[in-house]
């Protein structure tokens, strides 16, 4: 089976995209890294992917009227890079409806909670005031809304009574590093399938600490 094309969109030190640039170079995984592409001229993540020979692209969106105008573009640097696939990965701009439809199923991204919970920003601040004893991360497909979509796979954290946001963050950043890669090879493989407003997982154990939705069957 020919690896799926994998276009990584950015905004800031891609750590993210190194997980899944790391987890790109074994030989048996089913997608490869084709293309990171930023909205921010400056992103760091855009030189750790030139380190690892992968072809960068910036398209900054306060150079566009709107928001149309700059996704056209974003979708001709992906048609270039003939990308299969599309990862969010730290990306900090909305997308419009429009967008998502046309990558529908196509288009994941990750965050920084156990959707449904904390959605949006400050989510660690968030968490520790709510008085959760589970943090986490999600890998999920994009839907319009924001932060929304069907779940792939999710890490949980434990909160303990001495974290404040930083090493909450630091767990959790560490789970997401795992959770991405293995949600972008379900998905590259064909094991995921959506059935209504879940993702569901055939064939596939995740590792420990880590959740997917299996499939039930059907």
């Amino acid at each position: 089976m020919a690896r799926k094309r994998v276009a990584v969109l950015i905004s800031g030190r891609g750590s993210n995209m190194q997980a899944l640039i790391d987890a790109a170079r074994a030989p048996d995984y089913p997608a490869e890294i084709v293309l990171v592409l930023s909205n921010i001229a400056g992103a760091g993540g855009l030189a750790r992917a030139a380190t690892a020979g992968i072809p960068t692209a910036v398209v900054e969106h306060r150079k566009f009227a709107d928001r149309a105008t700059f996704e056209t573009e974003l979708t001709a640097q992906l048609r270039t890079a003939r990308a299969d696939l599309v990862c969010l990965a730290g990306f900090m701009r909305l997308l419009t409806p429009g967008f998502v439809e046309a990558w529908r199923d196509r288009l994941i991204n990750i965050h920084p909670s156990l959707l449904p919970a904390f959605p949006g920003l400050d989510t660690h601040a968030r968490a520790l005031a709510a008085g959760v004893r589970l943090a986490g991360c999600t890998v999920h497909f994009v839907r319009a809304e924001m932060d929304n979509g069907p779940i792939i796979v999710q890490a949980a954290v434990p909160v303990l009574p001495d974290d404040d946001e930083d090493r909450l963050a630091s767990r959790v950043l560490a789970a997401e590093h795992r959770a991405y890669p293995l949600a972008l090879a379900l998905v590259a493989s064909g094991r995921v399938r959506v059935q209504g407003d879940k993702a569901v997982v055939g064939d596939h154990a995740a590792p420990d600490g880590l959740l997917i939705n299996p499939a039930d069957g059907r």
